[in-house]
């Protein structure tokens, strides 16, 4: 479908979707761009004022995975109309609301339509130096991959839909997806990060596999190393897996080589689909004390969970 789609050749355009970066990027002028983007989904969590957290969490995400910093925001909702109290959306709104304040930007307004399914996001512009952009083409042979969240949410989604997970579990996958990725973004700029990217919908392979694509490298992940949110390996030993799971890996696995000794479910999350997820960092071995150290003054946490090494014939080896 996009191949039909006119390229963008326009100097202005920094970035636009040929290296199927997080955001859009426009130059201003030698010092400012914008960064742009949007998105939006249905419910993963029952009370509304989290899933409005999260969904602007994750909006919010492609601008810091782009090195940038949010500035104005706009709501995106579709709502049943007449089958749910406005109630609801007013509380949706108002968690949204909360993540962009945490952020330091602004909700100048939005809009809404009336649809059968509830959807709620953000469409996000943000400012970046276009000298200090870090998209997912940057990645050089030598550096060290590095995730700021684990991965499992997906198949834990999958269990609170089917009534199989705890109010102990809700609390963590929410607290996780509602956690910015800004302390994540001001680390990875002041350690000199060459690429990043967020980790979504695409699962960690999915998004590892355009990094390598634009970056014209391989991405040796270690899955063993790969942190999983507490209670994910147990939800797909129960079959608790989304669909999108099994896309992703339908498709993403003719770019993988596998050389793991790790069992087929573990295997697996690394494709889950992940919402408000980490980013996935790649950056000189030589600098991971300075993105630690950052990270960690900012209340975040990382693990090394790879390299990058010279292309070769797949995009992704899992060892």
């Amino acid at each position: 479908m996009l191949s039909k789609l006119p390229p963008i050749v326009d100097p202005r355009a920094l970035i636009s979707s040929g290296t199927a970066d997080d955001a859009g990027v426009y130059l201003l002028n030698d010092d400012t761009a914008l960064v742009v983007t949007l998105d939006f989904f249905t419910p993963v969590v029952n009370d509304a004022r989290d899933y409005g957290r999260i969904a602007a969490a994750n909006s919010l995400s492609d601008v810091y995975a782009m090195g940038g910093t949010p500035l104005v925001a706009l709501n995106i909702v579709c709502f049943p109309d007449g089958e749910l109290p406005l109630s609801v959306m007013t509380d949706v709104l108002l968690g949204g609301n909360e993540k962009v304040t945490e952020a330091g930007a602004l909700v100048l307004g939005g809009h809404s339509v009336s649809d059968r399914e509830f959807k709620f996001g953000l469409a996000v512009v943000g400012m970046v130096n276009p000298k200090r952009i870090v998209s997912n083409a940057g990645a050089g042979v030598g550096d060290v991959l590095v995730l700021t969240k684990p991965v499992g949410v997906g198949v834990l989604a999958t269990a609170l839909k089917e009534d199989e997970l705890s109010p102990e579990g809700v609390a963590i996958i929410t607290e996780l997806m509602a956690t910015l990725n800004r302390a994540a973004s001001e680390a990875m700029l002041s350690a000199g990060a060459h690429a990043a990217t967020d980790v979504t919908g695409f699962g960690l392979v999915g998004h590892a596999s355009e990094m390598a694509d634009a970056s014209a490298v391989t991405l040796e992940i270690a899955v063993p190393d790969v942190p999983l949110v507490e209670g994910a390996r147990q939800a797909i030993e129960k079959g608790l897996a989304p669909g999108g799971l099994f896309l992703n890996q339908h498709y993403y696995s003719a770019f993988v080589e596998s050389r793991t000794r790790a069992d087929g479910r573990t295997v697996e999350l690394m494709y889950d689909p992940q919402t408000s997820g980490g980013l996935l960092v790649a950056l000189p071995e030589g600098s991971l004390g300075a993105f630690d150290g950052a990270l960690n003054a900012r209340g975040g946490e990382s693990w090394v969970i790879g390299r990058v090494v010279e292309r070769r014939d797949r995009a992704i080896v899992l060892t």
